[in-house]
């Protein structure tokens, strides 16, 4: 009985290992449909890294303190897709989706931050992709409509047809 116990725990503990192992070493991907065109253009963290970094110190509501967002503008990220600032549908890990104005896409901001303090962050923290604001750089920015665009484990943009 105690071999058979054995033996269990460590098939166990080797799947275990192994999936986790397997579901670490996935690279976080974001990937923009053009239902426009039918075109759909995938990236990797290390390929959204690469693209020109943009940052900012900012407190948010859902976080403590005062951290540090880096990554491409939505602005960056739209363009290095092949695709202008139009109407978007933008989609979290969880569902949670909203159609983000192209009002709000601008030269500086949002960020869609794959680094927070010059680190990645899990799906546990907000990400691996989280769409962010300056919240404290204008009151403007502090408000339930942005809020609502703040799309946190963030994977995938829409590009509405119209």
């Amino acid at each position: 009985m105690r071999v058979c116990i054995k033996v269990l725990l460590s098939s166990y503990l080797f799947f275990f290992v192994a999936f986790s192992g397997l579901a670490n070493a996935r690279e976080a991907t974001l990937t923009v449909n053009n239902l426009k065109t039918g075109e759909t253009v995938s990236f990797t963290d290390s390929e959204i890294s690469a693209l020109p970094q943009h940052g900012f110190k900012s407190s948010t509501i859902w976080t403590e303190g005062v951290l540090y967002f880096s990554g491409p503008t939505l602005k960056t990220v739209l363009e290095a897709a092949g695709a202008a600032p139009a109407r978007l549908r933008v989609f979290a890990l969880n569902d949670y989706n909203i159609e983000f104005p192209v009002s709000h896409i601008g030269q500086d901001s949002p960020v869609l931050a794959n680094r927070i303090d010059g680190k990645p962050f899990s799906v546990r923290e907000k990400g691996p992709f989280w769409i962010v604001f300056p919240f404290d750089r204008d009151p403007a920015f502090r408000r339930e409509d942005i809020f609502s665009l703040s799309v946190w484990q963030f994977e995938r943009i829409d590009i509405l047809a119209d």
